[in-house]
C-alpha cells in the first residue's frame, strides 16, 4: 500500500510539481490549497506524513503543526522561506521534524520525504520480539514498538525525531554521539552542515519535556565540541 502524503501550499504551482514528482515514486498524494482543506484531509486520511508551507492565508502551517500533533505523531516536513531561521526554529518546537527552505530542489524534497519515512516505519515498527523493542534507562522506559516514552512512571508525547535522538543515545549509553551523527542516523543525507542547528532544537525541547536542565542534566549531556550522550 502506498505511503499517504499531504501537501499544503497556497502556491498551486509548488503544491502540483511537489505532487507530481511524489507520485512518480507511488506516493499517494493529497494538494490542499487551504488550512481548513488540510485540516478536513488530516481528520479523513490515514496519512503517513505531512509537508506544509509556513505561508497561508488565515490559519499559518506552525498553527497546522500544532493541531497535527494533537492526535498525530507521523512526520511533519515545513517549507520555509529563504534565511528564516525563526520560521525553522519555531517549526521545529511546534513538533515539526525537518524543513526545507524554498526555493528548493523537488528531487531534495523527495530525499527528505523518503529519509523521514524511513526513520519513522525504523523506529515504530520495532524488532520481531517485543522484549527487544524496549530499551530501559533508569526511569526512562522507550517502547520501540508503540513509540512510547515513559519517565518516572508518566508518559511523554514526543515526536518522531525526538523520539529517535532520544533511542539513539540510549543505545549508545556512555559513548559521545555527534550532532552530525545524529542528523545522519535519523534522515540519511548528505544535507548537514556545520551551522544547522536542526539537531540543537530538538534536544532542547527533548529536555524541556523531560524536565532535564541545561546547566545540570540527569539525562542528555552536551560534550562541548563533540555532541550529546546519556550515562
Amino acid at each position: 500500500m502506498s505511503e499517504k502524503i499531504l501537501i499544503v501550499d497556497d502556491e498551486c504551482e509548488i503544491a502540483d510539481l511537489v505532487a507530481l514528482y511524489l507520485e512518480n515514486e507511488n506516493f499517494e498524494v493529497f494538494k490542499c490549497y487551504t488550512a481548513e482543506e488540510a485540516l478536513k484531509c488530516i481528520q479523513e486520511e490515514n496519512l503517513d506524513l505531512a509537508i506544509l508551507d509556513v505561508m497561508l492565508p488565515g490559519m499559518n502551517g506552525f498553527q497546522i503543526c500544532r493541531k497535527i500533533r494533537e492526535n498525530y505523531q507521523y512526520p511533519v516536513i515545513m517549507l520555509t522561506a529563504k534565511g528564516e531561521e525563526v520560521d525553522k526554529i519555531t517549526g521545529l518546537t511546534l513538533g515539526a521534524d525537518d524543513y526545507i527552505t524554498k526555493p528548493f530542489l523537488p528531487l531534495e524534497l523527495v530525499a527528505r520525504v523518503k529519509a523521514q519515512l524511513r526513520r519513522y516505519k525504523r523506529y515504530n515498527a520495532g524488532p520481531p520480539q517485543e522484549e527487544e523493542g524496549i530499551i530501559v534507562h533508569g526511569g526512562l522506559i522507550l517502547n520501540i514498538k508503540s513509540h512510547e516514552c515513559i519517565l518516572n512512571e508518566k508518559p511523554l508525547s514526543l515526536t518522531p525525531t525526538e523520539f529517535s535522538i532520544l533511542c539513539i543515545l540510549c543505545r549508545e549509553k556512555g559513548k559521545v554521539v555527534s550532532a552530525e551523527e545524529l542528523f545522519h542516523e535519523i534522515w540519511g543525507d548528505e544535507y548537514f552542515n556545520k551551522n544547522n542547528n536542526t539537531i540543537t532544537v530538538h534536544i532542547r525541547h527533548l529536555r524541556e519535556k523531560m524536565g532535564d536542565s541545561f546547566e545540570d542534566p540527569k539525562y542528555i549531556k552536551t560534550v562541548w565540541g563533540c555532541g550529546y550522550k546519556i550515562e
